[in-house]
C-alpha cells in the first residue's frame, strides 16, 4: 500500500509493527470511502442519491467503529502482554478500560 511510503512505522510499547500497519490500512480504506462520499454529495441530483449518500457515510462510520475496537483490543493485548508483573498489567488494562468508557 502506499501508506507506507509516506508513514513510518515504529515499533513500540503500545502497539506492535503489524498492528500498526493493520490500523493504517483500515483508516486509508476508510479514506478512500469519504472521498468517495464527498464525490456522491457533489454529484446528488435527485432524492435516491441522498440514500445511498446516506448509506455510504453508515458504512464509513460502521469501518471506524470497527476501527477503533481493534485498536483497543491490539493495546489490551500488546500493553498488557508487554507489561514488566500483574499490578502493571492491571494499572495498564484499567487506564484503556477509561479509555473506552470515555470514548465508545
Amino acid at each position: 500500500m502506499m501508506l507506507e511510503a509516506h508513514v513510518k512505522i515504529v515499533e513500540g510499547k503500545a502497539l506492535t509493527a503489524p498492528q500498526k500497519k493493520d490500523l493504517l490500512n483500515r483508516l486509508a480504506r476508510i479514506e478512500g470511502q469519504l472521498r468517495g462520499v464527498q464525490k456522491l454529495i457533489a454529484l446528488a441530483d435527485t432524492p435516491l442519491d441522498c440514500d445511498a449518500v446516506a448509506q455510504q457515510m453508515a458504512a464509513a462510520r460502521k469501518a471506524l467503529d470497527r476501527s477503533f475496537v481493534q485498536l483497543l483490543t491490539a493495546s489490551i493485548v500488546t500493553q498488557t502482554s508487554g507489561a514488566a508483573d500483574l499490578p502493571e498489567a492491571r494499572e495498564r488494562a484499567a487506564h484503556l478500560a477509561a479509555m473506552l468508557d470515555k470514548f465508545a
